[in-house]
C-alpha cells in the first residue's frame, strides 16, 4: 500500500489522501506488531518479496518492484526466487563468517541446505528441472535458474508451502487481517502487550 500511494506523492488527489488516512488508521491498529504478478498494472511490473528467519525471527527481508516485465505469475516467481537466492548466498556467507569469528562454528558438521518456501508448484518443478528451452520458458533468461544450481549443490532446498502460510506474501500483497496476523506472528513479530 505504501509503495502504491508513494507513486502519487508529487500530485496527490483526494482519493490518494483518503488512502493515506486509511493506511494510517490501519497502521495505528497494527503498530504492535512472495511475488505478486502485475502488482502494478500501470507499469506492468510484479512485486518481489521475501523474508529470511532464524530461530523464529525475521533477520532479512525485502519488498521491491521487479526491474523487468514478467510474462506470467510463474515467470514473476522465478525472478523473485533468483533475487532471494542471491540474498540467501550472501546471508549464509555472512552468518558463517560471524559464527567462525565468534568461535561458535567450532565442531559443526557440514551445513544443511537452507530451505526456501514457495507456494507455486509450477515454479518449484521448473527450478528442480533447471533451464529447459521450451515454448513456455524460452523467453526466461537462463541466469534466473541460479536456484537450480544451488539445489544441485545441496545448498538450498525449495519446499512447497500453502499460499496461506507463505510469509513472503506480507511483502507482496494486501492480506485479510487474520492472514496478516498469522504471518506476522510466523516471522517472529509480537505485540508489545503480549510480551509484558
Amino acid at each position: 500500500a505504501v509503495s502504491l500511494l508513494s507513486r502519487f506523492g508529487s500530485c496527490p488527489t483526494l482519493r490518494h489522501w483518503n488512502g493515506v488516512k486509511h493506511l494510517f488508521r490501519y497502521l495505528q491498529g497494527t503498530k504492535d506488531l512472495d511475488a505478486g504478478y502485475l502488482s502494478d498494472p500501470h507499469q506492468a511490473r510484479s512485486q518481489t518479496g521475501y523474508v529470511f528467519t532464524h530461530s523464529g525471527a525475521a533477520i532479512c527481508w525485502r519488498s521491491t518492484k521487479q526491474s523487468l516485465v514478467a510474462t506470467s505469475s510463474n515467470h514473476a516467481k522465478i525472478i523473485a526466487m533468483y533475487e532471494a537466492s542471491r540474498e540467501l548466498v550472501w546471508l549464509r556467507n555472512m552468518t558463517g563468517h560471524v559464527l567462525r569469528e565468534s568461535g561458535l562454528a567450532v565442531g559443526q558438521e557440514k551445513e544443511e541446505p537452507m530451505i526456501i518456501y514457495e507456494d507455486n508448484a509450477a515454479c518449484i518443478a521448473q527450478l528442480k528441472e533447471g533451464y529447459i528451452k521450451g515454448d513456455r520458458t524460452k523467453h526466461i533468461l537462463p541466469k534466473f535458474f541460479f536456484t537450480h544450481d544451488l539445489q544441485k549443490a545441496k545448498e538450498v532446498q525449495v519446499v512447497q508451502v500453502r499460499s496461506s502460510d507463505n510469509s513472503a506474501d506480507l511483502f507482496t500483497k494486501s492480506l485479510p487481517t487474520s492472514t496478516f496476523r498469522k504471518l506476522v506472528h510466523q516471522i517472529g513479530m509480537r505485540r508489545l502487550k503480549d510480551l509484558q
